[in-house]
């Protein structure tokens, strides 16, 4: 088994930053973008975690044997930052008094424990005022005529004050003592039990923030992400110790992109290119990446989701130890560890599109899947890269970078299209054949279920720009039943988990809205205005009910947030924020249209 050692655990807890930044060198060097081949090993690889996360996670298995299932949240555990250091800490906690078989602590002394040697978490990030946030920018989405309508976008503005933090001095000064990585630039929370920067939400926090004149805040967002690549190798899920064993959906190069596209600022780009290299590098790694050979007998790159990660997720250990406990034999336990974590990486945790059994969860399977999505989200980075390189004047990287982008995007019709359904389908890996240097594409094996993600190509200038292939996928896209009162569903199967029917994201509606009006077509983008306006009533009827933006909104109904999943519903919220400001600035809202259900 091949372990990537962050820190050294014999004495992580007396190291001051300078020491916890050199102890993740191992992994800047990343030479798991380079010579790892996990495919034919069970356990694959795995980057070790810091003994602070793991004494944190017997904590949280103690609380809830001690506070019951009832608004347990196991994430609240592994948040929390020590008072004193780690030995003093697990000492005291060794020592409370235990009854039962399961030696449960007492409520009194758990709770009068963790006042004492614990900060609350969400106290090692403190408020921070943006210095580019004025209460009404200057041409600030001139589109928006209608009074009520631009009075609450005004209000979702000020929300970027609400979620703006920086890394508390205490971070800083004694790494060792919390789980929260010591950024160095402020930064944007989505909200709620989320306290600390996520990647994939930035992406759509940008594209609000940028809507909002709020370049600096954006361009902060976009160095501490380079901040994470320059450290691990990649960036990861969130900066937290205990996600540093996987990434997310792939956006920074169009974080980058866009900010350069407003500010046209050449030192963020220079600055970014070779972070954006690095992390393509990353997702083209051997844990990655997968070869299928297509009916022509051409051989097709492609990218799978796979977390660095065999074990339950700290965050959601007792969770995750629960659902595992079906398994018998430690192997298999171990792979359906790295499919939840995997899946936790997709941004989509979690969802029927990652199992065998649309009905079972832990049928889960998330890293013999090549989901659609992803690749489209490489492309997409492949094709920032070349610009971004024209940018610098580097021709060679800018070729390269194409080359690579024709071929994506040559893989992704080869593997994924489906021309009878209008749709590109996620593709699954035959089972037993993981360890074959490729595999030889069957038609069998592509997913015909309907998900949000099957349109997603749409997204990119290379699909969208062919108008017969818009045209056949639109009609396949109102045809699909995803299409509902109050946005776009994420798939049609109600699952109970979040990234299921009825659930509507954000970032869903926004990416398939942008590639319908980016194409040109009136039809296209009278469709596209069509689910931004259903949309954008969904988010300001929520929020007269609430007060609150949602992370999520249950599209059968306007006004009503969604459900399902691990945890309870959250408010704040960074992308919902965004994708509502970026709709309003693109289409504005006419004096006299209803905002009203």
């Amino acid at each position: 088994m091949n372990t990537f050692l962050v820190s050294d655990p014999s004495d992580m807890a007396q190291q001051n930053l300078n020491l916890f930044s050199l102890s993740l060198l191992p992994l800047a060097t990343m030479t798991l973008a380079t010579s790892l081949s996990p495919k034919c090993s069970v356990s694959g690889p795995v980057v070790a975690t810091t003994p602070l996360v793991t004494f944190l996670e017997r904590v949280q298995e103690n609380a809830l044997r001690t506070f019951g299932e009832e608004d347990f949240d196991p994430k609240l555990y592994v948040d929390l930052s020590l008072k004193f250091n780690l030995s003093k800490t697990q000492k005291a906690f060794d020592e409370l008094p235990r009854s039962g078989e399961n030696g449960t602590v007492s409520v009194e002394d758990l709770k009068v424990f963790i006042a004492t040697y614990f900060d609350d978490a969400g106290d090692d990030l403190v408020y921070y005022d943006p210095v580019d946030f004025v209460p009404e920018p200057e041409g600030f989405l001139p589109k928006v005529k209608n009074p009520e309508v631009r009075s609450w976008a005004l209000e979702v503005h000020a929300l970027w004050k609400n979620l703006s933090r920086k890394v508390s001095d205490g971070v800083l000064e004694h790494p060792e003592l919390h789980t929260l990585l010591p950024l160095p630039e402020p930064v944007v929370v989505p909200g709620s039990r989320f306290r600390e920067v996520y990647y994939w939400d930035s992406y759509w926090v940008i594209r609000g923030l940028l809507a909002s004149k709020m370049y600096e805040t954006a361009k902060a967002i976009v160095a501490n992400l380079i901040f994470l690549v320059d450290t691990y190798g990649y960036v990861l899920n969130g900066a937290r110790a205990y996600y540093t064993n996987r990434s997310q959906p792939p956006l920074l190069s169009a974080m980058v992109y866009e900010i350069n596209n407003r500010t046209f600022d050449v030192e963020l780009v220079r600055k970014a290119l070779p972070a954006l290299l690095e992390e393509h590098a990353f997702w083209n790694s051997e844990i990655h990446k997968v070869t299928i050979q297509d009916a022509q007998g051409f051989n097709n790159n492609l990218s799978r989701y796979y977390a660095i990660w065999n074990k339950p997720r700290p965050e959601s250990s007792t969770i995750d130890k629960e659902s595992a406990s079906k398994f018998f034999g430690n192997s298999e336990k171990q792979q359906f560890y790295r499919d939840v974590a995997s899946a936790a990486e997709s941004g989509w945790d979690f969802s029927t599109r990652w199992m065998r059994n649309t009905s079972e969860f832990t049928t889960l399977s998330t890293t013999s899947i090549l989901p659609v999505d992803l690749n489209v989200y490489i492309l997409k980075m492949e094709l920032d890269i070349a610009f971004l390189a024209k940018v610098l004047g580097n021709k060679s990287t800018m070729e390269s970078f194409l080359e690579a982008a024709e071929a994506r995007k040559n893989a992704i019709n080869s593997v994924f299209w489906d021309a009878e359904k209008g749709q590109w389908l996620d593709y699954r890996l035959t089972n037993g054949t993981i360890c074959k240097e490729s595999e030889t594409w069957q038609a069998c094996n592509q997913n015909q279920n309907t998900y949000a993600s099957n349109f997603i190509p749409l997204w990119i200038d290379l699909f969208h720009s062919d108008a017969a292939l818009v045209e056949n996928v639109m009609r396949s896209f109102q045809s699909s039943g995803l299409v509902h009162a109050a946005g776009i569903a994420t798939s049609l199967i109600n699952s109970g988990q979040q990234w299921d029917f009825p659930n509507g994201w954000a970032p869903l509606q926004h990416m398939i809205v942008e590639g319908l009006l980016r194409s040109g077509l009136k039809e296209a983008r009278s469709l596209a205005e069509d689910i931004a306006v259903r949309w954008i009533k969904t988010n300001y009827i929520g929020y007269k009910k609430t007060g609150a933006m949602h992370e999520k909104y249950d599209v059968r109904k306007c006004g009503a947030f969604g459900g399902g999943g691990e945890y309870i519903p959250q408010t704040g919220f960074g992308w919902s924020n965004g994708v509502v400001l970026t709709f309003l600035e693109e289409f504005g809202w006419p004096e006299d249209r209803s905002i009203g259900c």
